[in-house]
């Protein structure tokens, strides 16, 4: 996956430090190499010990070091590496890095270096709310500096909010949309999740069950594989995928039109619950009950087909275009049908009836459709069923 690309990896001090030992496991267990750099206030959190051994590496922490300045380490570190991970990213160091201060190894090596950086944000809530604290996000981002996170939570502090750092799996994923490589490497594939609201007035809408899970499953397992990837997604209530462009849209329209721009694409995976119908006319004010008694007359239309939209013949169909067939009864016979008529290449069909706790769950029984036949696939997590699925495009795309 990183096929020996190298993570220059500083480690702040902050409580979150601890998360950065599971990173370093993770970035060697997907093929990476690791050199840790630990601050001061680092070293009171975790030992240059235990990350030297987690890493196989030289722990680096002092920027008098006589020996590694006679060969210019901080020149050598800041320039011998394929991306820079600041994890975590504390508020002083997020200040030194947008006020272009080199007081300490660290942040000598962030001023040296004309590496890509990624920064994992990790402080208390009222931290990072913090007026002086947001104007340096913002310089760092306007610098081109990547960030993942802050997450929202319980913090070790006892307060709630955003602030805690990113889980060490959540910033692996965003290493690897940045290095991987891999069988999709050099591959654009566009995928749709998530539900469509379809407003009736300013506070109701039609919509489905569908979390979204499926799709950030998909979209996470295609970056694993080296892809780059668009995700168009409704409002979906599973957590967004590490690694993507993430385009966010209400309606099956908006859908459509996000996922024209997003053209060309070596796939598209339409994994979207999209509504089959919209109201034509959206009340610009709640609707209220009349003494009637009566329902509101509600006229609807049919939405855009976005599948079969993009499956026809047209200059820049992907070469795969997946399609979903979430139904309740005769599964295999009404997804065949409905591959045929969109004429899109596979579709992902499965039995989404209540009593298989599939739609809003965790788990997937899946049906492949295409030219040749039908393949069922054992039930599984979304997860896997997303990497085997990964796989599968991967060696077709090849």
């Amino acid at each position: 996956m990183l096929n020996g690309k190298r993570i220059l990896l500083i480690i702040g001090g902050g409580i979150a430090a601890f998360k950065a030992l599971e990173l370093i496991r993770l970035i060697r267990k997907a093929g990476g190499a690791v050199t840790p750099v630990v601050t001061r206030a680092g070293q009171e959190f975790v030992t240059p010990l235990s990350a030297s051994a987690l890493a196989a590496d030289k722990v680096y922490s002092d920027l008098f070091d006589l020996t590694d300045e006679a060969e210019m380490g901080h020149i050598e570190l800041s320039r011998s590496a394929d991306l820079i991970v600041v994890a975590p990213a504390t508020a002083d160091l997020i200040a030194k890095m947008a006020g272009g201060q080199a007081n300490d190894l660290a942040s000598t090596v962030l001023m040296a270096t004309d590496t890509p950086v990624l920064i994992a944000p990790a402080m208390n809530v009222r931290m990072w709310l913090h007026p002086a604290n947001q104007r340096n996000i913002a310089t760092l981002e306007s610098d081109g500096i990547a960030r993942i996170g802050p997450d929202e939570g319980d913090m070790a502090c006892g307060e709630f909010g955003p602030g805690r750092m990113a889980e060490p799996q959540a910033i692996l994923e965003e290493i690897l949309a940045r290095l991987a490589t891999g069988p999709l490497a050099g591959k654009h594939i566009v995928v749709t999740s998530g539900p469509t609201h379809e407003p009736i007035d300013p506070v109701r809408y039609i919509a489905n069950r569908s979390s979204g899970a499926q799709g950030t499953a998909i979209a996470e397992a295609l970056v694993r594989l080296g892809a780059k990837v668009t995700f168009v997604t409704g409002p979906a209530t599973a957590p967004l995928p590490n690694g993507v462009e993430v385009i966010p849209v209400e309606t099956a329209q908006q859908m459509l039109k996000v996922v024209e721009v997003s053209m060309p694409a070596d796939a598209a995976i339409f994994a979207a619950a999209v509504a089959d119908w919209h109201v034509t006319k959206e009340a610009k004010g709640k609707i209220k009950k009349d003494k009637s008694g009566q329902p509101p007359a509600l006229k609807l239309a049919e939405n855009p087909d976005i599948l079969a939209t993009i499956a026809r013949k047209r200059k820049d169909r992907p070469k795969l275009v997946i399609g979903f067939a979430a139904e309740t009864d005769d599964v295999i016979a009404n997804a065949t049908a409905k591959r045929k008529r969109k004429r899109c290449d596979w579709i992902v069909a499965n039995d989404v009836s209540p009593e298989t706790g599939i739609m809003g769950g965790d788990e997937n029984a899946v049906t492949i459709i295409d030219a040749k036949g039908a393949e069922s696939w054992p039930r599984a997590s979304k997860r896997d069923v997303a990497r085997r699925l990964a796989e599968r495009i991967a060696e077709t795309l090849s």
